[in-house]
């Protein structure tokens, strides 16, 4: 999609700082991280929100958990514990439109998280 801005960090129009790249994924530091680690784990294709995900993204889903269990193992974080959030529409504090994980780390999380 032209005017989003992940669509254009996938594309190397707007600098990031990137954790990882495959086919599929592409995750990059937070500019605005909440925690020591804080990567944002996208897809490269383009979806707005979880609820647009159909059947066939299932795997997609699959692999984007994988990628952030990769970094936070990579980070050191895995065996202390770490987040995974997802944000779903205004309301839920999205503020990109295309699907992305959190992955949050690196000191001891609160609860609710909200």
């Amino acid at each position: 999609m032209s005017d989003c801005i992940f669509c254009k960090i996938i594309e190397k129009k707007i600098p990031s700082k990137v954790v990882h790249e495959d086919a599929e994924t592409f995750a990059f530091e937070d500019i605005n991280p909440q925690a020591p680690t804080h990567v944002l784990i996208i897809p490269k294709r383009h979806v707005p929100t979880v609820s647009d995900l159909v059947p066939g993204d299932d795997a997609l889903v699959g692999r984007l958990h994988r990628v952030a269990a990769k970094i936070a193992s990579d980070r050191g974080i895995a065996q202390g514990g770490y987040r995974i959030v997802v944000n779903t529409n205004r309301d839920a504090g999205q503020t990109v439109f295309h699907v992305h994980l959190h992955l949050l780390g690196g000191r001891p999380m609160q609860w609710p998280p909200g």
